[in-house]
Protein backbone atom coordinates (compact mmCIF):
# COMPACT_ATOMS: atom_id res chain seq x y z
CA UNK A 1 0.00 0.00 0.00
CA UNK A 2 1.55 3.59 -0.97
CA UNK A 3 2.31 5.78 2.43
CA UNK A 4 -0.43 8.91 2.09
CA UNK A 5 2.03 12.11 2.16
CA UNK A 6 1.33 14.68 4.33
CA UNK A 7 -0.22 17.87 2.51
CA UNK A 8 1.37 21.30 3.07
CA UNK A 9 -0.12 24.32 2.32
CA UNK A 10 2.50 26.96 1.37
CA UNK A 11 1.15 30.88 1.36
CA UNK A 12 3.19 33.18 -0.57
CA UNK A 13 2.35 36.64 -2.37
CA UNK A 14 6.04 35.99 -3.88
CA UNK A 15 5.97 33.42 -7.20
CA UNK A 16 9.26 32.63 -6.65
CA UNK A 17 9.01 31.90 -3.37
CA UNK A 18 6.13 29.52 -3.91
CA UNK A 19 8.58 27.88 -6.92
CA UNK A 20 11.11 26.94 -4.31
CA UNK A 21 9.28 25.52 -1.42
CA UNK A 22 7.60 23.42 -4.19
CA UNK A 23 10.91 22.24 -5.81
CA UNK A 24 12.13 21.39 -1.57
CA UNK A 25 8.76 19.90 -0.58
CA UNK A 26 7.05 18.19 -3.13
CA UNK A 27 9.34 15.23 -3.57
CA UNK A 28 8.09 14.46 0.30
CA UNK A 29 4.67 16.11 0.82
CA UNK A 30 1.58 16.82 -1.70
CA UNK A 31 1.85 20.91 -1.49
CA UNK A 32 -0.69 23.45 -2.22
CA UNK A 33 -0.28 27.26 -2.48
CA UNK A 34 -1.92 30.31 -1.92
CA UNK A 35 -0.90 33.96 -3.39
CA UNK A 36 -2.58 35.78 -0.88
CA UNK A 37 -4.42 35.13 2.83
CA UNK A 38 -8.01 34.91 1.52
CA UNK A 39 -7.21 32.02 -0.53
CA UNK A 40 -4.99 30.65 2.28
CA UNK A 41 -8.03 30.52 5.00
CA UNK A 42 -10.34 28.89 1.60
CA UNK A 43 -8.50 26.31 0.98
CA UNK A 44 -7.57 25.86 4.81
CA UNK A 45 -11.13 24.91 5.78
CA UNK A 46 -11.80 23.43 2.72
CA UNK A 47 -8.96 21.15 2.07
CA UNK A 48 -6.97 21.52 5.41
CA UNK A 49 -3.52 20.67 4.76
CA UNK A 50 -1.51 18.98 7.75
CA UNK A 51 0.80 22.13 8.19
CA UNK A 52 0.56 26.08 7.02
CA UNK A 53 4.11 27.79 5.67
CA UNK A 54 2.83 31.19 6.24
CA UNK A 55 4.26 34.29 5.14
CA UNK A 56 3.88 37.32 7.37
CA UNK A 57 4.17 40.15 5.26
CA UNK A 58 1.14 40.24 2.42
CA UNK A 59 -0.89 42.50 0.49
CA UNK A 60 -4.45 42.32 1.97
CA UNK A 61 -4.78 40.10 4.49
CA UNK A 62 -1.08 39.94 7.15
CA UNK A 63 -0.35 36.38 8.01
CA UNK A 64 -0.64 37.27 11.32
CA UNK A 65 -4.17 38.15 10.37
CA UNK A 66 -4.46 34.54 8.57
CA UNK A 67 -3.06 32.56 11.40
CA UNK A 68 -5.93 34.34 13.93
CA UNK A 69 -8.70 33.68 11.61
CA UNK A 70 -7.11 29.97 11.22
CA UNK A 71 -6.51 29.69 15.49
CA UNK A 72 -10.25 31.29 15.72
CA UNK A 73 -11.80 28.72 13.82
CA UNK A 74 -12.98 24.93 15.28
CA UNK A 75 -12.01 23.97 11.70
CA UNK A 76 -8.73 24.64 11.51
CA UNK A 77 -7.28 25.82 14.65
CA UNK A 78 -5.06 22.66 15.25
CA UNK A 79 -3.14 23.25 12.00
CA UNK A 80 0.29 23.62 12.74
CA UNK A 81 1.57 27.42 11.41
CA UNK A 82 4.97 27.79 10.49
CA UNK A 83 5.56 32.15 9.59
CA UNK A 84 8.07 32.50 6.89
CA UNK A 85 9.67 36.36 6.97
CA UNK A 86 11.94 38.80 5.75
CA UNK A 87 12.11 40.71 9.27
CA UNK A 88 14.00 40.25 11.92
CA UNK A 89 11.68 42.29 14.56
CA UNK A 90 11.49 40.03 17.68
CA UNK A 91 8.11 41.92 18.74
CA UNK A 92 6.29 40.78 15.26
CA UNK A 93 7.92 37.55 16.15
CA UNK A 94 6.29 37.08 19.76
CA UNK A 95 2.89 38.36 18.09
CA UNK A 96 3.11 35.66 15.88
CA UNK A 97 3.77 33.28 18.36
CA UNK A 98 1.12 34.25 20.73
CA UNK A 99 -1.78 33.88 17.83
CA UNK A 100 -0.75 30.08 17.65
CA UNK A 101 2.48 29.79 15.04
CA UNK A 102 4.80 27.04 16.15
CA UNK A 103 7.83 28.44 14.86
CA UNK A 104 9.45 31.12 12.60
CA UNK A 105 11.77 30.70 9.40
CA UNK A 106 13.94 33.53 8.48
CA UNK A 107 14.30 34.72 4.70
CA UNK A 108 16.42 34.06 2.99
CA UNK A 109 15.65 30.00 3.88
CA UNK A 110 17.61 27.43 3.73
CA UNK A 111 15.34 24.41 2.04
CA UNK A 112 17.25 22.09 4.22
CA UNK A 113 15.63 23.85 7.69
CA UNK A 114 12.81 24.47 5.89
CA UNK A 115 12.36 20.99 5.26
CA UNK A 116 13.56 19.62 8.60
CA UNK A 117 11.60 21.48 10.71
CA UNK A 118 8.33 20.82 8.33
CA UNK A 119 9.19 16.85 9.25
CA UNK A 120 9.69 17.72 13.00
CA UNK A 121 6.55 19.85 13.45
CA UNK A 122 4.78 16.97 11.34
CA UNK A 123 6.26 14.31 13.68
CA UNK A 124 4.52 16.62 16.72
CA UNK A 125 1.51 16.81 15.39
CA UNK A 126 1.32 13.32 14.31
CA UNK A 127 2.15 12.30 18.09
CA UNK A 128 -0.81 14.60 19.55
CA UNK A 129 -2.72 13.04 17.28
CA UNK A 130 -2.05 9.42 18.29
CA UNK A 131 -1.74 10.32 21.91
CA UNK A 132 -5.45 11.99 21.64
CA UNK A 133 -6.76 8.60 19.98
CA UNK A 134 -5.46 6.74 22.97
CA UNK A 135 -6.97 9.22 25.22
CA UNK A 136 -10.54 8.67 23.88
CA UNK A 137 -10.00 5.05 23.72
CA UNK A 138 -8.98 4.57 27.58
CA UNK A 139 -12.15 7.06 28.58
CA UNK A 140 -14.05 4.92 26.14
CA UNK A 141 -13.06 1.35 28.24
CA UNK A 142 -13.32 3.42 31.88
CA UNK A 143 -16.60 4.15 30.70
CA UNK A 144 -17.93 0.56 29.64
CA UNK A 145 -15.49 -0.82 33.27
CA UNK A 146 -17.58 2.01 35.15
CA UNK A 147 -21.12 0.51 33.40
CA UNK A 148 -19.93 -3.01 34.23
CA UNK A 149 -19.12 -2.16 37.82
CA UNK A 150 -22.38 -0.21 38.33
CA UNK A 151 -24.19 -3.17 36.50
CA UNK A 152 -22.89 -5.89 38.96
CA UNK A 153 -23.40 -3.78 41.68
CA UNK A 154 -26.98 -3.38 41.29
CA UNK A 155 -27.54 -7.11 40.69
CA UNK A 156 -25.88 -7.69 44.04
CA UNK A 157 -28.29 -5.44 45.84
CA UNK A 158 -30.95 -7.48 44.51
Amino acid sequence: MPEIKNTILVVDDAPEVIDLFAEALRPFFRVKFALDGFKALELAVNQPPDLILLDVMMPGMSGHEVCDRLKADLRTKEIPVIFITASNNLEEEQRGLELGAVDYIHKPVSLALVLQRVRIHLALRNQNLALETQVAERTRQLEATQLEIIRRLSMAGE
